[in-house]
């Protein structure tokens, strides 16, 4: 498979699990749910919150494999910046 097109669909998995974690994550914030009044709507919290542990998971993973991809770019940055060699 073409390089860029796997870190594409790699950052479209980071994107898609950061949101759901985002996201689930604001529900199961009961401060937040008091603070803007919504203690009277029932929220599927048991599911909400399964989907926030998976997501999390997948998150994790996406991060791993964009880091494996990007190992490479990282090193040498990291070699430019440490040889104060770095140009605006």
């Amino acid at each position: 498979m073409n390089t860029q097109i796997l870190r594409y669909f790699v950052d479209i998995g980071l994107l898609i699990a950061f949101l759901a974690v985002a996201i689930t994550g604001l529900f199961k914030w009961t401060l937040l749910l008091r603070t803007l009044g919504l203690t009277g709507y029932v929220f599927p919290l048991a599911l909400m919150s399964d989907i926030h542990d998976w997501s999390g998971i997948a998150l994790v993973i996406f991060v791993g494999i964009h880091l494996i991809l990007n190992i490479k770019w990282m090193a040498v940055v990291t070699r430019k910046i440490l040889s104060g060699k770095v140009v605006d």
